[in-house]
């Protein structure tokens, strides 16, 4: 018999269209409908989730700037806009990275010239940062420390370069004179001379920086 009912009510609720006392709400407790058609209006009109509003805007609507556009966050806010940020460093330390990976990763906590503090990863092997150092900050976030956004520049201000860096040396601040020289050393000819009964001879060559550079070959008769 009850379950009769409810699908009675349920069809007439198909039916028909919901009157404009239920839409525009109750005034009095004899115009509500009765708790049995309201069950019943849930379970066969469950509520839905739209991304979207249900009513389009109109034209003045739109004309007045209803709607709005979503902006992109921006993934460096503490740089306001600029490509690179000078700072102070507060504080130098070790941080450990989120699973799976096991390391110690270097990094600063910088004051920005704007005021705002932050943290930055401290790239390389090595570094002489300290405490009141100054330093250049870029944008650019560390894929296993949730909250650094930021790397320090290296070769810039007080952080110098990696030493002995081969490849991408701009990325490390490494300069090409250091390697340059040193490949210089390794590969130059040496000068001829004659042999002086087997003993060890002294040449000093000028090279290209400008400094003497000093061989010792021995001589063989």
């Amino acid at each position: 018999m009850a379950a009769s009912l409810v699908a009675r009510l349920g069809s007439l609720s198909l039916r028909s269209t919901p009157s404009l006392a239920i839409r525009n709400g109750y005034q009095s407790l004899a115009m509500r409908p009765c708790p049995l058609l309201i069950a019943s209006r849930e379970l066969l009109y469950p509520r839905q989730f739209h991304t979207t509003s249900p009513t389009l805007a109109t034209l003045n609507q739109v004309m007045r700037g209803a709607r709005k556009s979503t902006k992109p966050r921006t993934k460096s806010p503490a740089l306001n806009n600029c490509p690179q940020r000078k700072g102070v460093c507060v504080a130098v330390g070790v941080m450990k990275p989120k699973k799976p990976n096991s390391a110690k990763r270097k990094f600063a906590r910088v004051k920005l010239t704007n005021g705002k503090t932050t943290l930055a990863y401290i790239q390389g092997e090595g570094h002489n940062l300290q405490e009141h150092s100054v330093v250049l900050l870029r944008g650019g976030r560390t894929q296993d420390l949730p909250g650094v956004r930021y790397k320090i520049v290296r070769g810039a201000l007080d952080f110098g370069g990696v030493p002995n860096r081969r490849v991408s040396r701009s990325k490390y601040g490494s300069k090409w004179f250091a390697f340059g020289f040193m490949m210089h050393l390794m590969f130059a000819p040496q000068p001829k001379s004659q042999s002086h009964n087997g003993h060890s001879e002294l040449c000093v060559t000028p090279s290209r920086s400008g400094s003497n550079k000093i061989i010792f070959f021995h001589l063989v008769g």
